[in-house]
């Protein structure tokens, strides 16, 4: 037997469950099955009963519960102990993030993660949440953020924070007539639209919510894709035109009476932004420490 089979068994003698060991662990719910499996087979005893609900201990699963606590609290001690050093060296967690988490979110997780490991190191790269989901799913960063889902082999989401789309006009007499109208969105149809950039989470999300609405992005009348999110904000400002954006980046100017906003109707409670890693991936302690961070900051069950 080895650590990680024993790591893996009281995971689930604690969590009473494969699936949320499997969470804890950052491992995959067959490799946390084939732990056990493996563990059995060299102990010839059951160590669990299994039923269509929960996981049990066996008596021989007891027994065995009492021991393995035992030797991971051992290994822990070692290794505080003797991997003192290691732990002083700076660790660096690679994370990549969309540009909605990236300036609204990311700031507030990094300063409270340095508070509780000072001796880790960040590197951060931002870009849009397509290539976010790629540089996840080959493994050249550690975790990543998005402002949507896309579907890449072995990407797992957790969705942490509920952001909501608006669209935003000049602070002008011609839109907030249309605030006074009440909830029809519809007449962006006849408006000059500025839409942030390919590939971006908040566009695809905004085009998503349209089409609830019947509204398609072709009917748009679209004259500029913008990827930097100050920059549509001041070309609205000045009149350019309209823009779908989310509503955190959009607050200052919103209370400033600089931009007016309008809710999209049927969006429901908003988008998730998620955090993402690859689940086939070996996460380092400090990866894992920053993903524990984030859990508990937007109290998000383990």
């Amino acid at each position: 037997m080895n650590l990680k089979q024993l790591e893996a068994f009281v995971e689930v003698a604690q969590s009473g469950s494969f699936s949320k060991a499997a969470k804890k662990l950052f491992l995959t719910q067959p490799t946390i099955s084939a732990h056990i499996a493996s563990l059995e087979k060299e102990l010839d005893t059951r160590v669990f009963v299994r039923n269509t609900k929960e996981v049990s201990l066996s008596p021989e699963g007891q027994k065995l519960y009492t021991y393995a606590r035992q030797i991971l609290d051992l290994t822990e001690k070692i290794r505080e102990e003797f991997g003192r050093h290691d732990e002083e060296e700076p660790k660096c967690v690679t994370i990549a993030a969309s540009t909605i988490p990236a300036e609204y979110l990311l700031p507030d997780i990094l300063t409270k993660f340095n508070e509780k490991h000072p001796g880790e190191q960040l590197r951060i790269l931002e870009s849009d949440s397509s290539q976010v989901a790629e540089q996840v799913a080959e493994g050249s960063v550690d975790i990543g953020f998005t402002g949507t889902v896309l579907e890449k082999k072995f990407c797992k989401y957790i969705p942490f924070y509920k952001d909501q789309l608006v669209v935003i006009t000049p602070n002008t007499e011609k839109y907030r007539e249309y605030k006074r109208m009440g909830s029809d969105i519809y007449w962006i149809q006849e408006e000059s639209v500025i839409m942030r950039e390919e590939g971006s989470g908040t566009r695809k999300e905004a085009e998503k919510q349209l089409r609830h609405l019947g509204i398609r992005s072709e009917r748009l009348r679209i004259i500029a894709s913008i990827a930097n999110q100050e920059t549509i904000k001041k070309s609205v400002v000045q009149g350019m035109g309209i823009s779908i954006l989310s509503r955190l980046a959009a607050k200052n100017e919103v209370e400033s009476g600089r931009v007016l906003e309008f809710p999209i109707p049927e969006a429901d409670d908003g988008r998730d932004l998620n955090l993402v890693y690859n689940k086939n991936h070996p996460l380092s302690k400090s990866a894992q420490r920053f993903i524990r961070t984030v859990k508990e900051m937007y109290h998000i069950e383990k």
